[in-house]
C-alpha cells in the first residue's frame, strides 16, 4: 500500500518537473485532469488485472467523462506518467508506456484494426509524444524519442530519434541525444523543407525557360 501512495506521490512530482505553470500541490490535485486520468487508470488497472473488468472499464468511463481521457485499464503505464492537458488523449488496451514520459492533449495510442494480441504501441522510458500526434499498430517508440506535433507514426522508433510527419520521418538519429523539453513546436518539419526545395527548383525553372525564351527572340 505504501509503494501505491508513493506512487501517486510521484505522478503530482512529475507535474513540477514537466508544467511551469504549476505552482503548489493542491492546485495539481484538484485541478489537473491529466493527474487525475492517471490515478483512475491505476485503480482501473488494479481492478483489471484481478479480472474484474467491468468494474475497471466502468472507472475508465467515469474517468473519461469528467477528464477528457481515455486510458484501457488494460494498459501498462509506468512511473512518472504525464500527460499535458490531455483533453482527446487516447490509450489503447495492449499499450506499455515505460517511466517519464509526457504526452499532450490529442495524442492516439491506438490500433490499426481488428487484429489481436498486441495491437497497441510501446512506449520506452523518457519518450515525448506531441500534440495531436499519432503512434498506431504494434510499434515501438525506443529510449528518448520524440514524436513531432500532428505526426502519424506507423513504424518502430529507434532511440534518441526524432520523428515528425505524416507518415511520421525520422529527422533525427543514433547517437544525438534529444532532450526532453516543451519545445516540440520547434521540431523539423520534412514536408514544409520538400515544399522549400520544389520552390527553388521551379524558380530555376522559369530562370531557363525564360532564358530560353530571350535567346529565341534574339535569333528571331
Amino acid at each position: 500500500m505504501f509503494k501505491f501512495f508513493k506512487l501517486l506521490k510521484e505522478d503530482v512530482d512529475v507535474v513540477f518537473d514537466q508544467d511551469p505553470a504549476a505552482r503548489n500541490r493542491l492546485e495539481v490535485i484538484l485541478t489537473y485532469a491529466g493527474v487525475h486520468a492517471v490515478w483512475a487508470h491505476r485503480f482501473a488497472h488494479g481492478f483489471h488485472r484481478r479480472n474484474m473488468k467491468f468494474i475497471a472499464r466502468v472507472i475508465s468511463q467515469v474517468s473519461r467523462f469528467f477528464t477528457g481521457i481515455e486510458i484501457h485499464p488494460g494498459a501498462k503505464i509506468g512511473r512518472r506518467f504525464f500527460i499535458d492537458h490531455g483533453m482527446g488523449v487516447v490509450v489503447g488496451e495492449t499499450c506499455e508506456i515505460g517511466d517519464n514520459v509526457t504526452i499532450f492533449q490529442g495524442v492516439t495510442l491506438g490500433g490499426t484494426g481488428k487484429e489481436a494480441g498486441k495491437r497497441h504501441p510501446t512506449l520506452k522510458d523518457n519518450v515525448l509524444v506531441a500534440t495531436g500526434a499519432k503512434v498506431l499498430g504494434s510499434i515501438t517508440i525506443e529510449e528518448h524519442s520524440k514524436v513531432g506535433a500532428g505526426s502519424v507514426v506507423l513504424k518502430d522508433v529507434p532511440k534518441y530519434s526524432t520523428v515528425v510527419g505524416i507518415p511520421g520521418n525520422i529527422v533525427v538519429k543514433d547517437g544525438v541525444k534529444v532532450k526532453k523539453n516543451l519545445d516540440h513546436h520547434e521540431l523539423p518539419d520534412p514536408v514544409a523543407d520538400k515544399c522549400d526545395y520544389l520552390d527553388q527548383k521551379i524558380a530555376e525553372l522559369q530562370a531557363e525557360v525564360k532564358a530560353l525564351k530571350g535567346e529565341n527572340q534574339r535569333d528571331d
